[in-house]
C-alpha cells in the first residue's frame, strides 16, 4: 500500500472517507497520520544515530558537517538529473 510513499494512499484512502462522514474524522485521521510520521522519523533518527556513534570516525568527525552537506547535494543533484 505505502510503496510509492505515504501520502499517495492518504487522500483516497483515508482522507476522503474521513471527510465524507465528519470534518473532526478527517482531523482525526490528519493528526494520527502526522503522529506517526513524526515518530517514524524520530525513531528513524535516534537508531541512526546510535549506530553512527559506534563508528570509529576518528579524523572524519572534523569533516561531518561538510560530509552531511555533500550528501544532502547528492541527493538534490539525484531528484534533479535522475528524476528520483
Amino acid at each position: 500500500m505505502f510503496v510509492f510513499g505515504p501520502c499517495e494512499p492518504l487522500i483516497p484512502l483515508l482522507m476522503y472517507p474521513a471527510a465524507k462522514h465528519s470534518a473532526g474524522g478527517m482531523l482525526l485521521v490528519a493528526g494520527v497520520f502526522g503522529a506517526a510520521t513524526i515518530g517514524t522519523m524520530l525513531a528513524i533518527v535516534g537508531v541512526t544515530t546510535l549506530g553512527i556513534n559506534k563508528l570509529p570516525l576518528g579524523r572524519l568527525e572534523r569533516f561531518s558537517h561538510a560530509l552531511a552537506g555533500a550528501a544532502i547535494l547528492m541527493c538534490g543533484l539525484a531528484i534533479q538529473f535522475l528524476g528520483l
